[in-house]
């Protein structure tokens, strides 16, 4: 069971996994650079430790980015979005954001 803050918890909305999606921005450039899933436990270790943590749907476990690449996040603040679906977490990035080994997940592959 999470310890989450109830009062936080009764307002997410969640999918039918319990997760909701998180945005990862640059505190600084502003780039987005990731998009993870948070479930009720993944926000609370979030929230109490200032290290993003996230819920991995193809492993099934908990993960904290940067713990074996040593791409660090660290957050200043975490914000739901008006429809309480979509989290938006705020951090100062060390190192590379995405797996692979760019700065964002979207700076490639522009579709317009």
């Amino acid at each position: 069971m999470s310890s989450l803050d109830a009062a936080i918890a009764a307002r997410l909305k969640r999918d039918d996994a319990g997760l909701v999606t998180a945005v990862v921005q640059d505190a600084t450039s502003r780039a987005v650079l990731m998009v993870g899933w948070m479930d009720d436990e993944a926000l609370h270790r979030t929230l109490t430790t200032g290290r993003s943590t996230f819920w991995s749907r193809s492993r099934g476990e908990y993960w904290v980015k940067g713990e074996t690449s040593g791409h660090t996040q660290h957050v200043r603040e975490v914000r739901l979005d008006c429809d309480g679906d979509t989290l938006l977490v705020v951090v100062d990035q060390v190192g590379a954001a995405c797996h692979t080994g760019a700065t964002t997940c979207f700076d490639r592959d522009l579709l317009t």
